[in-house]
């Protein structure tokens, strides 16, 4: 019998300890931002377009299809800037979290 109660405290410990190390991973995710960037007028996708963290190092250039990813992003919000020759920069804010991380940038050609 005192073997059993052992066996069954040791159990639970067992259980204790895979919640923590759950919560830690899930805490600890790292996340993916991606999107699309357009001219506002026509909705053209912008090839070579920068797309910036700002405040950090992270950033991508948009390929032929005006799609971007910047991976490595912790949950919360993250600021945007975006710079493409003959458009004026552009910095938005957005939410990343562990349901949808897609976004539509628009560009305003500048004057």
């Amino acid at each position: 019998m005192v073997a059993l109660v052992s066996t069954s405290a040791f159990a639970e410990k067992t259980e204790s300890k895979a919640e923590t190390k759950t919560e830690l991973k899930a805490e600890a995710t790292v996340l993916s931002l991606s999107g699309n960037v357009i001219d506002e007028v026509s909705g053209e996708a912008l090839v070579g377009v920068e797309v910036k963290v700002d405040g950090s190092d992270l950033k991508t250039y948009t390929d032929f299809d005006g799609h971007f990813v910047i991976d490595n992003l912790k949950t919360g919000q993250v600021k945007l800037v975006t710079s493409y020759t003959s458009y004026a920069k552009n910095e938005k804010s957005f939410q990343v979290n562990l349901n949808s991380n897609q976004v539509k940038i628009e560009l305003q050609a500048s004057n």
